[in-house]
């Protein structure tokens, strides 16, 4: 509502605007009412829901109808996935594309079950997801095949 609002405003001011001060300072306010307001709806739209695919080389996280957000994280840089039965946008500090210096990264677009990827970097990739079990059982699936034999032990000179 208040993206389109902002956009309202804006064709408002382009068409009825009785502007003494100059034709620069009404460009300025329309632009920004519909830059504005794109922003506000394009935040919105984007975090409605999230699609994880998962494949041999990579977990995607994609957000909203256009997918927009996006993250690829291969699964070489994967160490574990955990189930998470409880996750709230009060943890990360809101709703949407959330990062936290201590504990990394998530897409939080509701409460409730979530993915837990731990990383090879310490951090953590979190994502609220429907059915977050069977994700981490096909993440861990796919961890075990990608997993690259052990090279052999070095011997001493």
């Amino acid at each position: 509502m208040a993206g389109a609002a902002c956009m309202a405003l804006g064709v408002t001011l382009a068409v009825e605007s009785p502007w003494t001060s100059g034709v620069a300072a009404l460009l300025m306010a329309v632009i920004g009412c519909v830059a504005a307001g794109l922003l506000v709806l394009f935040g919105t739209l984007a975090f409605v829901h999230v699609a994880v695919k998962v494949d041999d080389r990579a977990m995607e996280v994609r957000c909203g109808h256009i997918g927009l957000p996006r993250r690829r994280i291969p699964l070489a840089q994967i160490v574990g996935a955990d189930f998470a039965p409880s996750v709230t946008p009060r943890q990360w500090g809101g709703w949407g594309y959330r990062w936290r210096p201590e504990k990394g990264t998530a897409v939080i677009v509701r409460r409730g079950e979530g993915l837990v990827l731990r990383l090879g970097d310490g951090l953590t990739f979190t994502v609220t997801v429907d059915d977050a079990q069977s994700a981490v059982r096909v993440i861990r699936a796919r961890l075990h095949h990608a997993a690259p034999p052990l090279p052999p032990a070095p011997t001493g000179v």
